[in-house]
C-alpha cells in the first residue's frame, strides 16, 4: 500500500464531510470532467452490505443513471441481472478478503467511530467506465468497477473488474485504489492510496498513471469538496446512451472533419463543424432510440428553422433523415453540400403559413428570435410533431427577453421561459446538456403531449390565450409575474426541478368540458403576434469598419499607454531592440481598461462596433485579448507559434502591406528586426496590397 498524495483542505464554510461525498459523486458519475480521455460512466446497480452482502436484500438496480435507458447490456458474464451480478461479485470479494487480511484492512481501514467491521454498513455501486472512442487509443472497451463507499470511515474504494478467457469476472487486484477523508487535530485531509503500487498497470485511459491520480485527480477532488457549487443544470447526455454517443460522435467526426479544411465562412471552422457534429450525434441517437421505442424503421423527418450555415441539416440528411433547413440569409457554404441537402432562403413569421403538418421534428439550433416560437409552431403543425431547441440569445415572442426574476441567472431564467412555453403548448418537455464547445449547451426537447388528440381545439385556445397574456406581459413593468395558462406551466414557477418531476410522472391534462363545446379555437390567420419582427436579410456589420480612422488610432494609443504603465509612446522612429530591452507592458482586465476611457468613447464603440473588446480584438497587430485580459502582443512569441504550427499569422499576400504600429509608436520600437517583421518598418518597405493590384488591373 502506498499513499500517492495528501492535501490539507481549507473549509471556512463548513462543507465537509458532505462536500467530500459530493466530490466523490462527481468522479463516480461523471469521471470525464476530470479525465478528458473518458466519455462518461454508466451506473448499473447500487446496494448496501453489512460486513458482506445482505441476504434477501441484494443490491438494487440504480435508477437509470448517466444517460442509459436500460440495463440489458450490463448483465454479467452468466447473463445475471445487474443487482444479482453485484451481489455475486461482493460475495467473491468477501471470500477473498477473508483469505487475505491485507485486502480487508485496505478496504475497511480504521472507522471514524468505534464500530466492528462486521457491523459496518457499506454502499456498493457497480459502474461501467466508458472511454472516448478514438483512433489514437487502443483501449476503447468499457471497463467495469465495484465501488465501495464506507461513510463512517470516510473512504471510497475502487475495485476494477476483469474477465478471464472462461468468462469469469474477478477483481483486478493490481489496480485497486482508494480516496480517503481524515480529520485530525481540527484539520481535514484528503489522500489517495494504491493497494499494490508495484503492480499498478496504466493504460493511459481508464487506468491513469499513479502520478496523475496523486496530483491531478486529488487536486480536483480537493477543490470540488470545498466548493459550494450546486449546478442549475442536469449532467451532460442524461437522455441518451453515453456509450453509443461516444462511438457515433467519433464516426461522424472522422466522416465530416474535412469540412474544416474547405470552410468558406468567416466563422471559426473547427468550433462550428465539431459543434454541429456533436448536435447531430445527439439527435441521431435520440431519434434512433425513439424508433426503437415505437418499433418503427422509417427515419424521422425534420425542418431546421434558422439553419444558419446548414451543416446540421447536411449531416442529418446525409445520415438518411429527410429534411430541410430555412434561413433568412443564404451562406457561401450552401453551394458545397450538393443537391441532397435542401436549404431554403426565406424569412419566417409565425403564422398559419409557417406550419409543417407532415414533419416529425422541428429544430431550433441557436435560432434567436424564433426560439420561443418553435414549440408553438410544432404544437400547431400536427399532434405528432415534436421539437428540439438549443437556446442561445435571449428573445421573447416579440423583441428581446426582459428579465423578471433576480433569484436566477439570466440563462437559467430564459431556459425556464422556453420550458414554460413548451408546457403551455401541451408538451412533455425534457432538458439535457450537450457536449459542445459553447457556454450555451442546454437543450429542451418536446416529445409527447400532455393532452389527448380529442382536446386539440381546446388546447389551441389555451395557446392563443397564453400568447395574448404574454404579449400583455411584455408591456408590463419588469418583475410583474404572469400567470401560466395551464397546470403544466404552473410547474415551471414551482421550480425547474419540480417541473421535471411533474413531467416524468407522465400526468395528462384533460379539460372538464368536452372540446366541441368550446367552439373553434384556431389562432387567427395572418401573423400570430403583430409585434414579431423577423431578422433582417442583410446583416449589419459592426466591426469597427464604420468608425473614423483617427478615432480608432486615438483609442489604441490610449489603451497601449495604459498597458505600458504610462510610459509616453514614441511619435516617430524606432530604436534598435538589440541595444535596449523591449517593454512588453503589463495586462489589464477589460473592465479596468473601460474604467479609464471616456464614457462617450465607450458608448460610441458599443453603438458602432459592438464594444471595446471588439475593437481590441480587431487590432490584432497591437493587442492580445485572452481570458478577459488585454496584453501588448509580443511578435517574438507569434513567430514561435508560426514555427510550431507551420503557418503564418500574416499571409504572404499581406506581407509588408501595412506599416508596423510598434515601429511608429512603441517607445522601444519593434521587437523584431525589419527582415522578420511582417509589417513595414517605414515607407520604403511598403508593398501594395493584392486587393489594390486587382482593382488597378480590372478593366
Amino acid at each position: 500500500m502506498a499513499e500517492l498524495g495528501r492535501v490539507r483542505l481549507r473549509d471556512p464554510r463548513a462543507l465537509l464531510p458532505a462536500g467530500f461525498w459530493a466530490a466523490v459523486a462527481v468522479w463516480l458519475e461523471r469521471p470525464h470532467v476530470a479525465n478528458k480521455r473518458l466519455c462518461g460512466a454508466r451506473l448499473e446497480a447500487r446496494g448496501s452490505a453489512v460486513g458482506g452482502p445482505q441476504r434477501g436484500q441484494g443490491p438494487q438496480p440504480e435508477e437509470r443513471g448517466a444517460g442509459e435507458r436500460g440495463l440489458g447490456s450490463t448483465a454479467g458474464p452468466e447473463g445475471d441481472a445487474p443487482a444479482a451480478n453485484l451481489d455475486a461479485l461482493w460475495d467473491r470479494l468477501s471470500r477473498l478478503a477473508l483469505g487475505r487480511p491485507e485486502v480487508l484492512a485496505f478496504l475497511l481501514g480504521p472507522a471514524a467511530e468505534p464500530q466492528p467491521a462486521a457491523q459496518r454498513e457499506l454502499v456498493l455501486v457497480l459502474r461501467t467506465v466508458i472511454p472516448k472512442a478514438s483512433p489514437h487509443c487502443r483501449f476503447t472497451a468499457p471497463r467495469r468497477e465495484v465501488v465501495v463507499q464506507d461513510v463512517p470511515s470516510g473512504t471510497v474504494t475502487f475495485l476494477p473488474l476483469e474477465e478471464d478467457a472462461e468468462g469469469n469476472v474477478e477483481v483486478k487486484m493490481s489496480n485497486i485504489y482508494q480516496i480517503q477523508l481524515r480529520h485530525s487535530e481540527g484539520e481535514w485531509f484528503m489522500s489517495i492510496l494504491i493497494f499494490c503500487p508495484e503492480r499498478w498497470h496504466s493504460d493511459g485511459v481508464v487506468y491513469p498513471t499513479p502520478a496523475w491520480l496523486g496530483e491531478e485527480l486529488l487536486a480536483r477532488l480537493a477543490r470540488w469538496a470545498v466548493e459550494n457549487r450546486k449546478s442549475e443544470f442536469k449532467s451532460t447526455l442524461s437522455l441518451v446512451s453515453v456509450t453509443r454517443y461516444s462511438r457515433m460522435y467519433q464516426e461522424l467526426k472522422e466522416k465530416y472533419r474535412d469540412m474544416v479544411k474547405v470552410w468558406p465562412e468567416v466563422t471559426d471552422p473547427a468550433k462550428f463543424v465539431y459543434e454541429d457534429v456533436a448536435i447531430a450525434t445527439y439527435l441521431l441517437i435520440l431519434w434512433e432510440e425513439e424508433r426503437a421505442q415505437k418499433r418503427i424503421s422509417i427515419k424521422q423527418s425534420f425542418v431546421d428553422l434558422g439553419c444558419g450555415n446548414g451543416l446540421l441539416v447536411h449531416i442529418l440528411s446525409s445520415e438518411g433523415h429527410p429534411g430541410r433547413g430555412i434561413d433568412v440569409r443564404r451562406r457561401k457554404i450552401w453551394d458545397m453540400y450538393g443537391p441532397h441537402t435542401q436549404l431554403e432562403e426565406g424569412s419566417i413569421t409565425p403564422s398559419d403559413k409557417t406550419l409543417f403538418p407532415g414533419v416529425d421534428w422541428l429544430i431550433g439550433n441557436h435560432s434567436d428570435e424564433l426560439t420561443p416560437w418553435i414549440p408553438v409552431i410544432a404544437a400547431r403543425s400536427s399532434y405528432d410533431c415534436r421539437f428540439f431547441v438549443l437556446p442561445c440569445c435571449f428573445f421573447d415572442f416579440a423583441g428581446r427577453y426582459r428579465r423578471r426574476q433576480s433569484r436566477k441567472t439570466q440563462y437559467r431564467e430564459y431556459l425556464d421561459f422556453v420550458l414554460e412555453v413548451g408546457l403551455s403548448c401541451g408538451f412533455h418537455v425534457q432538458e439535457d446538456c450537450l457536449r459542445i464547445p459553447s457556454t450555451k449547451r442546454v437543450c429542451l426537447i418536446g416529445t409527447s403531449r400532455t393532452y389527448p388528440p380529442a382536446a386539440e381545439v381546446w388546447m389551441d385556445q389555451q395557446r392563443m390565450q397564453y400568447l395574448q397574456r404574454r404579449q400583455g406581459g411584455l408591456q408590463s413593468p419588469p418583475g410583474e409575474e404572469h400567470t401560466p395558462p395551464t397546470p403544466q406551466a404552473t410547474a415551471c414557477d414551482a421550480g425547474h426541478r419540480d417541473s421535471h418531476m411533474a413531467l416524468d410522472a407522465g400526468a395528462e391534462y384533460v379539460p372538464e368540458v368536452p372540446a366541441a363545446e368550446h367552439g373553434g379555437g384556431a389562432l387567427a390567420s395572418g401573423p400570430w403576434l403583430p409585434g414579431f419582427r423577423p431578422r433582417e436579410k442583410v446583416e449589419c456589420v459592426r466591426n469597427c469598419a464604420a468608425l473614423p480612422r483617427d478615432f480608432i488610432d486615438q483609442v489604441v494609443l490610449q489603451v497601449a499607454n495604459l498597458l505600458l504603465d504610462g510610459k509616453k509612446l514614441n511619435p516617430g522612429s524606432s530604436l534598435d531592440p538589440s541595444v535596449k530591452a523591449w517593454n512588453g507592458g503589463g495586462s489589464l482586465s477589460l473592465a479596468e481598461v473601460a474604467g479609464e476611457l471616456n464614457p462617450e468613447t465607450l458608448r460610441r464603440l458599443k453603438r458602432e462596433c459592438g464594444g471595446l473588446q471588439t475593437l481590441l480584438r480587431n487590432c490584432h497587430q497591437v493587442f492580445e485579448v485572452l481570458n478577459g485580459r488585454v496584453h501588448i502582443r509580443d511578435w517574438r512569441q507569434e513567430l514561435q507559434k508560426e514555427k510550431s504550427e507551420a503557418r503564418r499569422s500574416v499571409s504572404a499576400e499581406a506581407f509588408k502591406t501595412r506599416t508596423c504600429w510598434f515601429f511608429i509608436h512603441h517607445p522601444d520600437g519593434c521587437v523584431l528586426p525589419a527582415t522578420l517583421c511582417p509589417f513595414a518598418h517605414g515607407p520604403g518597405e511598403l508593398r501594395p496590397s493584392q486587393a489594390f493590384k486587382k482593382q488597378r488591373q480590372a478593366p
